[in-house]
């Protein structure tokens, strides 16, 4: 996909604010753009959407791409005396969370700031300031920081995590569609990540995603010593949690083998991204064949230098490198044996050649 209209996705996807279990303004632009890109999407009833390239299905053995549409954020939880009371949800450390932080209150998108900490046994909450209390009530709240930018070689904004794996999600779909490539591939982009997989386990356990399907965890993952923004996409070996599943991580690195053979701008790495976890572990331990991909990430849940809340960043041709990647490993998924088969063919070789040696000398 073009450059152009790799960004133009992901512009729309990263100016639309969410929260885990507030993630409808996200849910909304990934429907209009299924619907511009001709892509037939269905909901399920936790609220984690499904898309496809036609509505007859995908079979028993889909290639499925799956990634989140929340980010750490506050949810309102009352009102009290000039402003709310919210919690935050997901992984931020307590340093970060400075009174006067800016905030941006939703449905609204009216200016709030951050207050004291409001003690509470299991919680992290706070109080927000709003100069306009008698306002709609808002239902949470972000950072107030830019919402989308490219600047130079990176994609800048509030949340890269993990609406760039959205945007590779849809642009991979869009792709394959306008190139009228038939394959049984679907997207899965769920909700409430942040806080434990929620949308991804609830599907998993409903039944939702075929049995034999081949899942791809997409991701951003805070850069670590051994992985370098702007040398390519990265083939996840394991998160903090888990070691993803070796065939199916052995097919990504064939075919992003096969794509640096062609084509010398195509770089991709390998590496055991142990920075966090993520939906590759939900779905490896409830069955699936699972792998994962992700790109090196850049103030990783807006965490920046000097404990100060910054916008994440990724670099522009990483994420085309996913995109490119997963879209060549769904027109090859027919091929996964022939293509990880390959590694037992050579021990076989070398077991038959060293068996003959061995007895001869013994």
């Amino acid at each position: 996909m073009k450059r152009e209209l790799f960004l133009e996705i992901a512009g729309r996807l990263m100016r639309q604010p969410a929260v885990p279990f507030h993630e409808s303004m996200v849910e909304a632009e990934v429907l209009r753009i299924c619907g511009e890109k001709g892509l037939h999407v269905e909901r399920d009833e936790f609220g984690n959407l499904y898309a496809t390239l036609s509505s007859r299905g995908v079979g028993e053995e889909p290639l499925v791409l799956a990634a989140h549409m929340d980010h750490p954020g506050f949810e309102i939880v009352r009102s009290i005396e000039q402003g709310w009371e919210a919690r935050f949800l997901g992984g931020v450390p307590d340093r970060y969370f400075k009174p006067g932080v800016k905030l941006r209150l939703f449905p609204s998108g009216r200016s709030a700031v951050l207050g004291e900490r409001v003690p509470h046994p299991r919680e992290k909450r706070f109080r927000l300031a709003d100069s306009d209390t008698s306002a709609e009530r808002p239902a949470f709240a972000v950072w107030d920081l830019q919402a989308f930018g490219v600047k130079g070689e990176h994609i800048r904004g509030r949340v890269c995590d993990d609406l760039i794996g959205v945007a590779v999600i849809l642009a991979t779909l869009a792709e394959l569609k306008r190139s009228r490539v038939n394959r049984p591939v679907m997207g899965f982009i769920s909700r409430a990540e942040e806080v434990g997989f929620q949308g991804a386990l609830a599907a998993a356990g409903a039944g939702h995603i075929p049995e034999k399907s081949l899942v791809i965890s997409l991701e951003t993952s805070k850069e670590i010593p051994g992985v370098k923004m702007g040398e390519g996409v990265i083939v996840r070996v394991g998160d903090r949690s888990s070691v993803f599943d070796s065939a199916a991580t052995r097919f990504l690195d064939a075919v992003g083998g096969q794509l640096a053979r062609r084509d010398e701008g195509f770089r991709h790495q390998r590496a055991l991204m142990a920075g966090g976890s993520c939906e590759g572990t939900a779905f490896q331990e409830y069955g699936f064949r699972t792998a994962a991909v992700c790109v090196a990430l850049g103030n990783y849940h807006n965490c920046g230098h000097g404990d100060r809340i910054r916008e994440e960043f990724v670099n522009v041709g990483d994420a085309l490198g996913m995109q490119r990647l997963l879209a060549e490993a769904a027109r090859k998924r027919g091929e996964f044996n022939r293509l990880v088969g390959g590694t037992r063919k050579r021990l076989e070789k070398l077991r038959r050649e060293g068996a003959r040696r061995l007895r001869r000398s013994a």
